[in-house]
């Protein structure tokens, strides 16, 4: 089978040059992209150069730096920005050695002379974990940048907030509700979360709430959920309540929470 299947490469690294030799050939007729070496410097420098390797094959006992001080360094240059999976090669199943692996991190580990089918099926597992570990690195990175909009965008509506309220700006209109006519849990609101709240409580929709304050719905969803964490209250129709003009029941309610 020469077509690739994986967009995923595998560093093989052994001090012995026919067993990471053999092991390329195989793995390349099993769909994989590697990048052999035969030593573990040689592997930091791939690793850091290329960033589709995404699978290591290293042998435990290598001059200079074993196995498990190997993988230590490169999940050194990962860092929290990159993923990889680790798979450690001995001729010598010491147990200690083993503990010692599996405790850095690495995913798993076959001795030597080694089942090729085995350790493909052992790579193909680890490639799977490998996409997930992914996934939540993603999302990880899409959530902060979410965390940096919303307090960009809360910056920014209090600086114009406090334009609003310069000397010589119009006074609010008569139905808007001024900040001592809400419960107390929602003074500690930012301006924005607070508009948002207040709209919720008049029984708009996010697309409304969106289309008022100019922003995605998306962000407004982002608010409402904040908004509900703040005030530890369950949905959005406690939070309508807590704010709709006749709140009068509940108010002594919200406020001793």
């Amino acid at each position: 089978m020469n077509k690739l299947t994986s967009q995923v490469k595998v560093l093989v690294v052994d001090d012995q040059p026919l067993i990471v030799e053999e092991l390329c050939e195989f793995l390349e007729s099993s769909g994989y992209r590697c990048v052999p070496c035969e030593s573990s410097p040689q592997a930091l420098e791939r690793f850091n150069e290329d960033c589709d390797i995404g699978l290591v094959l290293c042998d435990l006992h290598m001059p200079d730096m074993d196995g498990i001080e190997l993988v230590q360094a490169l999940q050194r240059i990962a860092g929290n920005q990159r993923a990889f999976e680790a798979i450690m090669l001995t001729g010598r199943a010491d147990k200690q050695d083993v503990i010692k692996a599996l405790r850095a991190g690495i995913a798993d580990y076959y001795q030597k002379p080694i089942d090729l089918d085995e350790l493909l099926q052992g790579l193909q597992r680890q490639e799977v974990a490998l996409q997930e570990r992914q996934k939540t690195l993603q999302l990880g990175h899409l959530n902060q940048k979410l965390q940096d909009l919303s307090t960009s965008i809360d910056g920014l509506y209090q600086d114009l907030d406090k334009v609003r309220r310069s000397p010589g700006t119009p006074a609010p209109m008569a139905n808007e509700a001024e900040p001592d006519e809400i419960p107390a849990i929602f003074h500690q609101l930012s301006p924005r979360q607070l508009d948002v709240a207040r709209l919720v409580g008049k029984g708009q929709t996010n697309y409304q709430i969106a289309c008022e304050l100019g922003i995605t719905e998306n962000t407004v969803k982002l608010y409402v959920s904040q908004v509900l964490r703040l005030t530890h209250m369950h949905n959005r129709t406690q939070l309508a309540l807590a704010l709709s003009p006749s709140r009068s029941g509940m108010r002594h309610q919200v406020t001793a929470h």
